[in-house]
């Protein structure tokens, strides 16, 4: 399972013109799932990008993680995250969990509002355009 995590200070998605999800500062979340992966995996995902330290502190510093700093989440499915790009000119989407990821990628997000965050989502498996302001720039790659 994949998140690639991006801290933002505004973010919407939106399906045939429809805004589906809005949050001020906070993360958006691209999530991948990938063959293999497990509810476990979702679970420890998501207390890892709940959790993780990305929100500067009054010093300055990277020290503060999406709650501390008064954030939202907004995630979005991404089956592309799970693409094997090693050979060739063309993805391969050949790991992607199409029969899994549904079901993963809510459990991922009822894992976030359970950590007490609000969560926004997209509309799984549409076709969405996602807006964002990235703060920083800050991009983090992260994998269970």
């Amino acid at each position: 399972m994949i998140a690639l995590i991006q801290r933002v200070s505004e973010a919407n998605v939106t399906v045939e013109g429809n805004t589906l999800g809005t949050i001020g500062k906070g993360l958006v979340v691209l999530l991948g799932v990938e063959k293999g992966d497990t509810d476990a995996q979702a679970a420890k995902l998501a207390h890892k990008v709940t959790g993780y330290r990305v929100f500067e502190d009054d010093a300055g510093k990277m020290n503060l993680n999406v709650a501390q700093a008064g954030g939202e989440l907004l995630v979005v499915s991404q089956f592309t995250l799970a693409a094997d790009t090693k050979k060739g000119m063309r993805p391969s989407f050949s790991g992607a969990a199409p029969e899994e990821a549904a079901r993963l990628y809510d459990l991922f997000c009822d894992h976030c509002r359970q950590a007490g965050l609000q969560t926004q989502t997209g509309q799984f498996a549409a076709d969405m355009k996602v807006s964002l302001v990235n703060d920083g720039p800050v991009t983090f790659w992260l994998q269970v």
